[in-house]
This record gives C-alpha cells, sequence and structure tokens, in this order.
C-alpha cells in the first residue's frame, strides 16, 4: 500500500514543524516547503531521527513558485499551510504600513489559494486541504486588525472552497496563543511575560503547545466528515 504523502507548507518551524515531525512518526511521506533554504535544511536535520523528509524552497505567494512547488511534489493526499508572514503587521492604524498589511494578506489567504488552485489536481478524491487561521479573528485586540481580518477571510475561504472544490475537504484550525517563533513578530521581548499572562487567564491553565495544533490538523485531515469547518484550538479562550 502506498505511504499517505502530505505537503506541509511553513513546515520549517513552529506548528508546521511540529506536524511534520508526527506524520514520519505515523509512517507518511511528508515534504516541507518554504522561502528559506537555511531553515528548511535545518528543519530537515531536526527531523532525520524519525525520518527523511523531502524539502522544496517555494514562496506561495508566488504562482510560479506554486506551480514549480506541485510539479515537484507529485501524487498527494493531503495539503497543509501553517505559513504566515506577519511581520509588521501588529500596529495601530496610524503607524501601519499598507506594505506589512499586504504581505499578510499574501502569506495567509492568496497562498493558501494558490495552493488551492494549483494544488487539487495533485490530490486524491479522498484527499484535503488544511489552513490555519487564529483566534485574532473571533477576539481582536488593538494592533490585530490586519491579522483579524485575514483570519476571518480565511474561514470563509475554505467554506467556499469545500463546496466548489468536493469530495476534497477543506478545512480550517484556528489556534489560540501557541509558543511559536512567530511571538517575536507580535511582541518582541515582551512575548515571555504576555504568554505568561494570558495563561493565567485560559480556562486550561497555559498557553498552546505545538503539538497541540498538529493534533488537531491531523484530525482535520483524516476525518472524512469534516469539511468546511473551523477547528478552535484556543484553550478556551474565545470564552474569557
Amino acid at each position: 500500500m502506498n505511504k499517505e504523502k502530505v505537503l506541509v507548507v511553513g513546515g520549517s518551524s513552529g506548528m508546521g514543524l511540529s506536524l511534520a515531525r508526527s506524520l514520519l512518526a505515523d509512517g507518511s511521506a511528508v515534504v516541507i516547503a518554504g522561502r528559506s533554504p537555511d531553515r528548511l535544511a535545518r528543519a530537515r536535520a531536526a527531523l532525520a531521527d524519525v525520518g527523511d523528509v523531502h524539502t522544496v524552497a517555494a514562496d506561495i505567494t508566488r504562482e510560479d513558485d506554486v506551480i514549480r512547488l506541485f510539479g515537484e511534489c507529485g501524487h498527494l493526499d493531503h495539503i497543509v499551510s501553517t505559513a504566515a508572514d506577519i511581520e509588521g503587521a501588529y500596529e495601530l492604524l496610524p503607524d501601519l504600513a499598507l506594505a506589512a498589511a499586504r504581505k499578510v494578506f499574501d502569506s495567509k489567504f492568496f497562498g493558501p489559494l494558490l495552493l488551492a488552485k494549483h494544488g487539487t489536481s495533485r490530490l486524491a478524491a479522498h484527499g484535503s486541504m488544511t489552513f490555519t487561521s487564529g483566534i485574532a479573528a473571533y477576539r481582536p485586540a488593538p494592533r490585530g486588525s490586519v491579522v483579524a481580518g485575514v483570519n476571518g477571510a480565511l474561514a470563509s475561504l475554505a467554506y467556499a472552497l469545500a463546496v466548489e472544490l468536493a469530495p476534497i475537504r477543506v478545512n480550517v484550525v484556528s489556534p489560540g496563543w501557541v509558543d511559536t517563533p512567530i511571538w517575536q513578530h507580535v511582541a518582541g521581548a515582551e512575548a515571555p511575560a504576555r504568554l505568561d499572562a494570558m495563561a493565567q487567564k485560559l480556562p486550561v491553565g497555559r498557553i498552546g503547545r505545538p503539538d497541540d495544533i498538529a493534533d488537531g490538523i491531523r484530525f482535520l485531515m483524516r476525518n472524512g466528515y469534516a469539511t468546511g469547518s473551523v477547528l478552535h484550538l484556543d484553550g478556551g479562550h474565545r470564552l474569557v
């Protein structure tokens, strides 16, 4: 029987890297895509103890890169994107640069759109796509208007793609605050203190870990009755 084959865009760090590790441990074939060849090389070395991962340097905001990416991937069972370029986006409106806002939408909305456009023909009929939004869409805060907007838009995109691309399933996982490197762009040196403060507010009493989100993505990938869904993994953040 052929191995399950999964493309993880943004798999060189954080939630994507954790997902790649768990998939390799399951015996799946994994392709990681990202913009930085150096980060991809480090991810491949970090995963060497669980399996051999194939890496492709590609920028999903560029359509020619996406076409090339799928040319290298071949047949796939699942496509996952955890990619997000939010550098410069967490600003109050007077200080927000439009270029930074556009980068967020390019990576978190138009990137997944291009993955769907060019990846559908590579997917098995039982296959799936899973994208990553976030708590900002449901609990927005000052400085977070752009990220809130793109996360909400991504959920709506998934609803529409689930209808248009059926029987391929399209879902979104919406993490809460998760301890990943992306927090350096959100809060800089204040990140540890802000994460600790949020942990004390959450019903679960802790901040999320990349493995928490990876587990949710695997569920959405493999549950054949899940499509057009948003899976909230936020420790109860929407309730407080």
